[in-house]
């Protein structure tokens, strides 16, 4: 029975590491900044002096107005990860708010190190995520309005798009104080340098001058 209860034990203690997005916080709170010389700890960054912590970090004003989506996306995502919210640093949580103009579009893109769920405020969403090629590239997707909750999953390709002829609001959590973001078209069409021409023919099993148009393009990102 002893051997059971220790076996068991280990198991959870291991599971418990296999599956965090996040490490556990050593401490209270660990507020970021950026200058090392007024901190005293060190938990996934720098951490800002506990004496010194201010209620101010652990509030976050930005969601109080929409943003501008007069651009070639017609949506803005404004996030408050750890970068721009450093009171999450080592809590393992993020936030963002997402506003679409009629037909906004939050292209296809990916956050390698968090999953992401999505609450829709106003509005109707169509979303999805695309599996990876063991689960044969299954598309799943859904049609969201006011109240509904959808679940992308960690490191996933994923989409949201207004098909409505109205605004639409919506507010992301995500599993990590630092998810990451890879658009996927800015990715691949416009990176710095550009990836050689023939790498992406072949892969996309189109003729040059259509890869050649592509990159060539301005790739807005809406974040």
């Amino acid at each position: 029975m002893m051997k059971f209860l220790l076996t068991f034990v280990l198991l959870a203690l291991a599971s418990c590491h296999a599956f965090a997005s996040d490490p556990s916080p050593l401490q209270d709170f660990c507020v970021a900044v950026n200058d090392p010389n007024s901190a005293v700890f060190v938990n996934g960054k720098f951490c800002k002096d506990p004496k010194l912590v201010i209620a101010d970090d652990f509030s976050f004003t930005k969601f109080r107005y929409p943003g501008s989506t007069s651009n070639p996306l017609a949506s803005k995502v404004t996030t408050a990860f750890v970068d721009q919210f450093p009171g999450l640093n080592t809590l393992g949580i993020a936030t963002a708010r997402l506003d679409f103009a009629p037909y906004g579009l939050n292209p296809p893109h990916i956050h390698p190190r968090g999953t992401e769920m999505l609450l829709v405020v106003e509005g109707t969403l169509h979303v999805g995520f695309v599996t990876s090629n063991q689960l044969n590239n299954t598309l799943f997707t859904k049609v969201l309005t006011k109240g509904d909750v959808f679940v992308f999953p960690q490191g996933l390709i994923h989409f949201q798009l207004n098909i409505g002829q109205t605004n639409a609001l919506a507010f992301a959590f995500l599993s990590s104080q630092n998810p990451g973001l890879i658009t996927i078209a800015n990715t691949v069409f416009g990176s710095k340098p550009p990836i050689n021409v023939d790498v992406l023919t072949k892969a996309f099993q189109v003729d040059n001058k259509l890869i050649n148009y592509l990159q060539a393009q301005n790739w807005f990102e809406n974040h």
